[in-house]
């Protein structure tokens, strides 16, 4: 009976501990409406306030582009406050292109409303509390 009382309480700790440790955070996934095209790739980054618009952000994800609709899902992020920049790197050189006059060549987003000139942390934030989240963003 002691035997039988050790191994069911081995069992029950080991079941809470992989519960406990099988997931950190929520899930903050996208979905990108109006891809043209299925050249390149999509490639999206999460950024925090230190991380927006310098450079990669805390988790970056990217797939192949495909017409219509693509979906990225950024895992276990923690609660915090964050951005999502997304764009459609259709030459896969792994940056934005310009045209001579400044203006981008790739089609791009963020989770926030696009506005004139270049997107700002404010503008594209987000909270992540205790819940998964999605958005739908069109390009």
């Amino acid at each position: 009976m002691k035997k039988m009382g050790i191994i069911l309480g081995l069992v029950i700790t080991s079941v809470l501990t992989g519960y406990a440790q099988e997931k950190k955070g929520v899930n903050v996934t996208v979905t990108i409406e109006n891809v043209l095209s299925n050249e390149g790739q999509i490639i999206g980054s999460l950024h925090t306030a230190d991380t927006f618009m310098k450079g990669a952000g805390i988790q970056n994800k990217s797939v192949d582009a495909t017409t219509g609709e693509v979906t990225l899902t950024f895992s276990d992020v923690e609660p915090g406050t964050f951005a999502l920049m997304l764009m459609h790197d259709a030459n896969g050189n792994q940056r934005m292109d310009f045209e001579p006059t400044g203006m981008p060549k790739e089609s791009y987003a963020t989770t926030g409303e696009m506005t004139f000139g270049p997107p700002s942390f404010d503008g594209s934030k987000f909270e992540v509390a205790d819940t998964d989240l999605e958005f739908r963003i069109r390009f």
